[in-house]
C-alpha cells in the first residue's frame, strides 16, 4: 500500500469516528444529559464523551466496527486502564473530585449506523 492510499484510509477512518461520536453525543442529549466534553485529553489517554448526569458523570468510549461484536472486541483491558486514568485526571478539575459519581459506558456503531449503548460497560478495579 502507498504512502497516500494508507493516509487516504487514515483520513476516512478519522472521519467515520468523528461522524460516530456525534451520533452517539445526539442520542445520549436527545436523552436529557448534557455534553461535557468531547476527545477530552489527559496525560493519561483519551475519553470520547464525557457527560453530565445530574451531579455525576459518564464516560463514554465510542466503538465503530462492521459489526457490533468486531467493536466489542476491539476494547482491550489496557484501553480500558487508560480511560479510567485519564477519567480519574478529570475528576481532579470537579467539585466533589473522586468522590463524583461516575458510569463508564461503551457505545457500538455498526457499518450502517446503527448504534448499541451499553451502560455500565466496566468497573473500576
Amino acid at each position: 500500500m502507498t504512502g497516500s492510499a494508507r493516509t487516504h484510509r487514515g483520513a476516512m477512518a478519522f472521519q467515520a469516528g468523528v461522524a460516530a461520536e456525534n451520533r452517539i453525543a445526539q442520542d445520549y442529549e436527545r436523552r436529557g444529559f448534557a455534553l461535557a466534553r468531547r476527545r477530552w485529553r489527559g496525560k493519561g489517554g483519551e475519553i470520547d464523551l464525557i457527560l453530565r448526569d445530574g451531579d455525576g458523570l459518564i464516560f463514554v468510549e465510542v466503538k465503530q466496527a462492521r459489526d457490533f461484536d468486531r467493536a466489542a472486541q476491539s476494547l482491550s483491558a489496557r484501553q480500558m486502564q487508560r480511560i479510567f486514568l485519564a477519567a480519574e485526571e478529570f475528576l481532579g478539575s470537579e467539585p466533589a473530585g473522586t468522590l463524583t459519581e461516575t458510569r463508564f459506558d461503551v457505545a457500538l456503531v455498526d457499518a450502517q449506523g446503527q448504534t448499541r449503548i451499553i451502560e455500565n460497560a466496566f468497573g473500576h478495579g
